[in-house]
């Protein structure tokens, strides 16, 4: 299973570091990344594995909000199914 998490704000040091420690910490790969800097604004998506999370998935989800929050950072974390729904035409 896959998820895409997102993340926007203001530039700043070391915000994929960041994220991508949280991913490692709970066992999520992180399998595709792409990321740029509009003028003082990051944006950034991730596709990650989820099948090896040591918690539930809407936990590390609520988790990378939380930490968004914490550095004014807006990271949200969609389960592929859900993607995949909204996308589908």
């Amino acid at each position: 299973m896959k998820a895409v998490i997102t993340v926007t704000g203001r530039d700043s040091v070391g915000i994929i570091s960041h994220v991508s420690a949280l991913c490692t910490a709970h066992n999520a790969n992180i399998v595709e990344i792409t990321q740029s800097v509009l003028s003082e604004y990051f944006a950034m998506i991730m596709v990650v594995e989820i099948n090896a999370l040591d918690i539930p998935f809407a936990d590390f989800a609520d988790l990378l909000a939380a930490t968004g929050r914490e550095r004014a950072l807006d990271i949200r974390a969609m389960h592929e199914d859900i993607f995949n729904t909204m996308h589908h035409i």
